[in-house]
């Protein structure tokens, strides 16, 4: 498809979507974003919508300078995958047994662990750098010391909202059936603890008084506030990373113990909400993806739908006007309020038929209908991506 420029902004925006599509809140926060003197540039992903400070699928590519906003709370968060042996003639017809024993091996929604799993014992969990992440625990952010224990106790758990652990089914292709594991989770509340209090002093500082909009206040390089951040964005970052890391591991423990003849392929794991250096044109910048992941030429991605759609497994182009990007998901539609006014448990029946799930009154903001077509979104970002694998699930289990 190829991007469209959107009229009125200082920096370049590039908008890999209709513009006069964007949610006029979404469009204003985009120019905002356009007119800070700290910005390269910025991408639009097609799965954009307005955001708490930043937009959602936005690329801000920032000279000496970072948004913490631009970020957003829930830093670190992302997908993970991976393809295994089994296809669908391996699995039971009914699939509720195979779901009850992922949601009694991972804690879900606002459920953490009695004690900080042990990660020694989780069989395929790489091994190397634990005692010296937790060690760096003690140089964070003062104010969230007594946090660890919470930390500690909240690594492998999935959280809510949107994230999900998923059984998926390969379609299309050699591969036609073959099943995948899929996850999508973040920093839990250690990295929204440490995201808004560093939003909280960005916003006190003298250089952002007179912002458009005091939410996307920046750090700027060589101040003690920006490294303060830096170190703190790091961790966060390392915790979601492994966070995923452990549930994958305990996913696919799950799954070995129903179908022990199971083998695995190597996993992806991507960030959507992160910040990155890197070089265009030249040029160095602090990349921030709030609801993107990297597509560098070569890089594989996880670019989810709903929980009744499915999703897909991709290759990065690495497009230079989209600073190597492309979008996290089908992103939302209508908010969640409105999607408990406009749909009910019936109508989120019908749209996840086929799949094992929750289908129930708290679930019904994630329902397919609140989210843009994935269909329409790959389509739109052609350029930015290939698609290596297309997977519909047939379990998924939401917080």
């Amino acid at each position: 498809m190829g991007f469209t420029p959107l009229a009125g902004t200082r920096a370049p925006v590039r908008v890999w979507t209709d513009p006069y599509a964007i949610e006029p809140q979404a469009a204003k926060q985009l120019r905002n974003i356009g007119a800070l003197p700290w910005v390269q540039g910025v991408a639009v992903m097609p799965d954009v919508h307005f955001g708490k400070g930043a937009t959602v699928g936005s690329v801000i590519a920032m000279r000496q300078a970072v948004s913490p906003a631009a970020v957003g709370v829930d830093i670190g968060c992302g997908m993970s995958a991976v393809r295994t042996s089994l296809t669908a003639a391996d699995l039971p017809d009914d699939l509720a047994g195979l779901r009850s024993a992922i949601e009694a091996t991972i804690p879900v929604g606002f459920a953490q662990r009695k004690d900080s799993v042990d990660t020694r014992r989780i069989r395929g969990l790489e091994q190397a750098g634990w005692d010296d992440f937790w060690g760096r625990f003690a140089g964070l952010d003062r104010r969230v010391a007594q946090l660890e224990t919470r930390a500690q106790r909240q690594i492998g758990t999935l959280g809510g909202g949107n994230h999900f652990i998923e059984v998926c089914l390969e379609q299309g292709g050699a591969d036609e059936g073959r099943v995948w594991l899929m996850l999508h989770s973040g920093s839990r509340n250690i990295g929204k603890e440490l995201a808004e209090r560093h939003i909280g002093v960005a916003r006190g500082l003298p250089h952002n008084a007179d912002l458009p909009d005091r939410d996307l206040a920046v750090f700027l390089a060589g101040t003690p506030e920006m490294d303060a951040y830096r170190r703190d964005l790091w961790w966060a970052q390392e915790y979601a990373r492994r966070n995923r890391a452990v549930m994958l591991a305990l996913l696919c423990g799950v799954v070995r113990e129903h179908f022990p003849q199971v083998s695995y392929d190597e996993s992806i794991s991507c960030h959507h909400n992160y910040v990155s250096e890197e070089s265009y044109d030249g040029v160095e910048v602090l990349v921030t993806r709030k609801g993107a992941i990297r597509a560098g030429r070569g890089d594989l991605g996880i670019i989810p739908g709903s929980m009744g759609t499915g999703s897909y497994v991709v290759r990065g182009r690495g497009n230079p006007d989209a600073y190597c990007s492309a979008s996290h998901g089908a992103g939302r539609r209508m908010s969640r309020a409105q999607a408990k006014r406009t749909f009910s448990t019936e109508d989120l029946a019908a749209q996840t038929a086929g799949v094992e799930c929750r289908k129930d009154a708290g679930v019904v903001d994630e329902i397919p209908g609140a989210y843009k077509d994935i269909t329409e979104v790959m389509a739109q970002q052609e350029d930015l991506v290939e698609v290596v694998a297309h997977l519909k699930q047939v379990v998924c289990v939401k917080g």
